[in-house]
């Protein structure tokens, strides 16, 4: 959808209406109830606007359009790709309007026929382990091949690796941030959030400029749960950000997903947490699949299917035996010599030679893990 210079004037008066101080999504909603859109809103009186929002409000609506600040926005709207897609347009995601505040208008960067999609967020801790960085990429993979289009927050860790699992399986995905749509925060995702733009969607409800800001991360997070039939919880602790987003989703009556992990793991504590209020436990994608009533789309070979490896004669190797002995949970060098019977030489040899395949996992402390 090309923005035409006429489009973009009228879109400008969304966008300064938002940057009212006081006019948050819900007020900007009560005011469009009231008086319809935008230009109607600043040809109200003082008295019509004032028994709707506060007289501080209403006197700065009455003032005019404030052009401040609007030159960049005009620019950036100037440009391929580019979009603000506002309650007023069939483009504005439709589950959105489910919602209880739902943002009056989104910046918007890639596809838009995505907003419209079958979607399932997927989020997470940003302090993830390699496990549970495997499990998000995996489990977006294959639920691309279901036709949903995968949904998280570009953060790190958790979020993207579900990103790219969508990109791996030339699936869809939308990148919800936190800050204005010039900016790629965290940095490091500069290249992710690239090729997002240019194969998925990138959106955000702040305007161009908006750094990083605590509490913007929750106001993000209601989009990322609304946008979706359902919320899988990868990885988080007991204060994640996550744990927001999955009580957003109860909230919008969407569906809760939590993959259990160690119960030595604080990064399983959250989602054990989630499970015991009632969300669904999840460790296949079947869970997803039958809860969800989901279909196949496309045919796919699943990342999550495990690699195979050639055996000896016994039809076994001593790597078999070294992987079978270290599990899901850490475990020492020392202990895997003494369940093995091997000498520390050969363990260690073993121990390089799986986690240059990508099997396991070198952790702090001399620790290791296998990665599914």
């Amino acid at each position: 959808m090309a923005n035409r210079s006429g489009d973009i004037e009228e879109k400008l008066l969304w966008t300064s209406l938002g940057k009212i101080p006081g006019v948050g999504s819900q007020t900007f909603c009560q005011l469009l109830r009231a008086f319809g859109r935008p230009e109607n809103i600043y040809a109200a009186s003082l008295k019509q606007l004032r028994e709707v929002v506060s007289e501080n409000i209403a006197s700065v609506i009455v003032q005019g359009n404030d052009e401040n600040g609007l030159e960049q926005t005009r620019q950036w709207l100037s440009q391929a790709n580019n979009h603000l897609i506002t309650l007023a347009e069939p483009e504005y995601p439709k589950s959105l309007l489910e919602i209880a505040d739902p943002p009056p208008f989104l910046y918007a960067k890639g596809n838009l026929a995505l907003l419209n999609q079958a979607s399932i967020a997927i989020v997470g801790s940003r302090n993830a382990s390699v496990q549970g960085e495997k499990n998000a990429e995996a489990f977006a993979f294959d639920l691309c091949a279901y036709g949903l289009c995968i949904v998280s927050g570009l953060a790190l860790g958790i979020d993207g690796a579900a990103h790219r699992g969508a990109l791996k399986a030339k699936g869809a995905t939308i990148a919800v941030v936190g800050t204005g749509l010039d900016i790629v925060y965290p940095a490091k995702h500069r290249d992710l959030a690239h090729q997002i733009a240019e194969h998925g969607l990138i959106i955000s409800e702040f305007d161009l400029g908006t750094p990083s800001k605590p509490q913007n991360f929750p106001k993000r997070n209601r989009i990322i749960s609304g946008l979706s039939l359902g919320c899988l919880v990868v990885e988080a602790n007991l204060q994640s950000g996550s744990q927001i987003t999955a009580r957003l989703a109860t909230e919008q009556g969407r569906e809760v997903f939590a993959i259990p992990g160690s119960i030595h793991s604080p990064m399983s504590k959250g989602c054990h947490q989630l499970i015991k209020q009632g969300a669904k436990l999840v460790d296949c994608l079947q869970d997803i699949v039958e809860e969800l009533n989901l279909i196949r789309t496309s045919p796919f070979n699943s990342l999550s299917e495990p690699d195979n490896e050639a055996a000896d004669s016994a039809g076994h190797t001593a790597s078999d035996a070294i992987l079978n002995a270290i599990g899901y949970d850490p475990i020492t060098l020392d202990n895997l010599v003494t369940i093995s019977g091997l000498t520390v030489s050969d363990v260690s040899s073993m121990l390089m030679l799986l986690e240059l395949e990508g099997k396991i996992a070198s952790l702090t402390g001399g620790q290791y893990q296998k990665i599914m």
